[in-house]
């Protein structure tokens, strides 16, 4: 009896402790058509975007796929998501945030003819989650870009022009948050991450995946009343993509001011000149991250002083309420001229500068004395809001922007241009690329994104997120995906795996392969550990394995290798993973190149990343001699720009020593005295190594176990 009385008492336990989880944990609801479901993803229960999401976001949440193919927005459609058993699941799933991804679909002709009812039922749609008891926070999602030929069933122009508009007016009119994934694959077609041109790759879910993510876990701020505190009278409100934006005056001045959903810590924000609105992914996707949106007329003022004073008043009343005491500058084409004249006059109230093909010299443009055929009206205002009297004043003039170089080296202020090489407006050779080299003697970095071919138009990035990765450093609000463990998401038959295999399947080949090993050396990297081979059934290409079995012993070592693994998937394999079940005496850790690439990660977020890995390895690995190689030198000469970050990498892995971790800088092992790759020792892309490489590789490790 009393025995029973206990089992009672700890099934009791077991209960509460149950219902207090599924009270904390915080329930996702993926709501959507193919895309959501993972349609064409090898293993989607792993890599489709709602699963990737779930490893972003961790064990206090629970993410549920609720996406359906073929599923329209529209109850007339041929299927109509509202119809289907995943629809009632996620009702009694009593979600608290419900994300949904509907629309591209209802572009098809026979579902597009029901298009007046696309408000009604949408509204239909979201009324029966805002009815749910657990009142969930509801994010809508745009469609993603479909790259499919002009005639096809899905048309992009639809999809681009009234279905992504289509839900902007409803994020507007419900004040529903509101996510970009139109820009989130750019403008060309890219095969790895959307195959058929119309659903993502598992890369691109994961892409996807990390933006909800972002949105999900931004910092959130005090929201301000904007009306009530700018005394914005007769609340003159506008729709911005989705968001509430409002017109005012200040002084006389028209002014605009958008407000994210959700504000950041410190009310960032961002100030922009000129050509309100357009191509505007930049502003979209930094209000995503809680920036207020700022815009303060000063057309044909040409930067002027009376331009200047107009920001200087504005910049005034927003702080009085609150506003970050350093702004964001965004200025294209002429706009480059109030941005850099207003940083120069104001140099401690810059956060950073964007500037996108810039006019940086009243010489080039408007004045056309070079390569520019200029503008003589732009000419003639320009000269007579500046007060010059004559044309030689305004030549004579030494306060352009590419003469404020000493100002902003001195202040130290980030600044990002982006030029099309092409440009006949604006050249870059008279603009961008005189401050460029000013800067550069100065001893002053610049970042520069350089367009091949492109003229003056289009301004901007279809996908901006280099632009905002930029700007969110600069403002201390970037967070290091280098050492946020997530697993991999690569699926290309071309890294080197076994036909239909993905980076799950990889990774479990790898657990199987140390089964009931005692290991003398593991190794652990990406593509380039990968090469070695070892054992390992799903690897079909493996050059280093002769020259590492005859190094240190056939079946004495494996490789713990993934082709495009980053510092992040590397510190969740080791994290997550019992590769301490080989009890290895030694392991080398390569691991880094592959976060220098695509949206590059910064040196020194990189660095962080393998620190975090070696530290992790540290600890799964209690009892193994750990060796950090850090990354192998990539890029044939000293002087390229991969070598240069790899080279930054290796300075800041030196200076931070890890407690019981030896770290050594292989860089030597693979050049000459010049700094130049050794000859035969890599393949034509300067990142992996040749046969011949694997043997210089093998020899050098083998030294170190020794």
């Amino acid at each position: 009896m009393k025995n029973l009385k206990i089992i009672l008492a700890i099934g009791f336990m077991l209960i509460l402790a149950n219902k207090t989880f599924a009270r904390n944990v915080i329930r996702v609801a993926c709501i959507g058509n193919s895309i959501t479901y993972g349609a064409g993803i090898p293993n989607r229960d792993k890599n489709s975007y709602p699963a990737q999401l779930q490893a972003y976001l961790g064990g206090g949440y629970l993410v549920q796929n609720f996406g359906v193919s073929g599923r329209t927005l529209l109850s007339k459609g041929d299927y109509p998501y509202i119809k289907t058993s995943a629809y009632k699941e996620s009702l009694s799933f009593n979600p608290d945030i419900v994300i949904i991804k509907l629309g591209t679909n209802d572009s098809k002709p026979q579902n597009w003819k029901y298009k007046e009812d696309l408000k009604a039922d949408f509204m239909s749609l979201v009324n029966s989650y805002k009815n749910l008891s657990s009142h969930p926070r509801i994010i809508l999602l745009t469609p993603v870009k479909c790259f499919l030929p002009d005639g096809s069933e899905i048309s992009d122009q639809l999809i681009g022009g009234e279905i992504r508009t289509f839900i902007e007016k409803m994020a507007y009119e419900n004040q529903l948050e509101i996510i970009n994934l139109y820009n989130l694959f750019g403008d060309k077609w890219e095969q790895h991450l959307m195959p058929d041109k119309l659903h993502p790759s598992s890369i691109g879910a994961g892409m996807i995946a990390e933006k909800i993510f972002e949105c999900l876990t931004l910092k959130q701020g005090n929201k301000v009343n904007i009306t009530k505190a700018l005394h914005i009278q007769g609340k003159a409100r506008f729709n911005f993509h989705g968001y509430k934006g409002y017109e005012f005056t200040n002084e006389g001045t028209t002014c605009r001011v958008v407000e994210p959903y959700v504000e950041a810590v410190g009310r960032p924000w961002i100030i922009r000149a000129r050509f309100w609105d357009h191509e505007p992914q930049t502003d979209i996707a930094l209000l995503e991250n809680g920036f207020h949106l700022v815009y303060c007329d000063v057309a044909d003022m040409y930067g002027s002083n009376k331009a200047v004073q107009r920001w200087n008043s504005l910049y005034r009343r927003l702080r009085k309420v609150g506003f970050n005491s350093k702004v964001v500058l965004e200025g294209m084409s002429r706009g480059g001229l109030i941005v850099y004249n207003w940083a120069t006059q104001n140099p401690e109230k810059v956060a950073c500068i964007y500037a996108d093909a810039p006019v940086m010299d009243i010489k080039s443009w408007p004045m056309g004395t070079g390569k520019s055929e200029g503008s003589p009206d732009d000419t003639r205002k320009m000269l007579q809001v500046y007060g010059f009297g004559n044309e030689q004043e305004a030549l004579n003039w030494k306060r352009n922007p590419i003469d404020c170089v000493s100002v902003i080296a001195k202040y130290r202020i980030p600044v990002i241009h982006v030029v099309g090489d092409a440009d006949k407006v604006v050249p870059v050779d008279e603009n961008t690329a005189i401050f460029e080299e000013r800067l550069k003697q100065l001893n002053y970095p610049i970042t520069v994104v350089h367009k091949p071919g492109v003229d003056h138009h289009p301004h901007s990035l279809n996908n901006p997120s280099t632009i905002v990765r930029f700007i969110l450093k600069a403002t201390g609000r970037s967070v290091n995906r280098c050492i946020h463990p997530v697993p991999g998401n690569e699926f290309r038959a071309s890294a080197g795996w076994t036909e239909g295999a993905d980076w799950h399947t990889i990774s479990e080949d790898i657990s199987a392969t140390l089964q009931g090993k005692n290991l003398k050396l593991l190794l652990l990297g990406n593509s380039i550990t990968q090469g070695w081979g070892g054992n390992r059934k799903a690897v079909t290409y493996k050059p280093g394995k002769r020259a590492m079995d005859a190094a240190v012993g056939e079946n004495q070592w494996e490789s713990a290798g993934i082709a495009g693994d980053r510092t992040q998937n590397l510190l969740w394999r080791i994290r997550y993973v019992n590769y301490n079940v080989c009890h290895p005496k030694y392991a080398v850790i390569a691991i880094g190149i592959n976060n220098l690439f695509g949206e590059a990660d910064t040196p020194e977020q990189v660095a962080e990343g393998i620190i975090a890995v070696a530290n992790v390895a540290k600890i799964k690995l209690p009892q193994t001699q750990i060796i950090l190689l850090g990354l192998l030198p990539a890029g044939k000469e000293v002087s390229s720009d991969i070598r240069i970050k790899c080279n930054q990498i290796h300075a800041i892995l030196a200076k931070k020593p890890i407690k019981d971790v030896k770290y050594i800088n292989p860089t030597s092992w693979f050049v000459d005295a010049n700094g130049t790759i050794k000859s035969g020792l890599y393949g034509g892309d300067y990142i992996h190594l040749t046969t011949n490489g694997y043997q210089v590789f093998s020899e050098e490790i083998s030294k170190l176990i020794k």
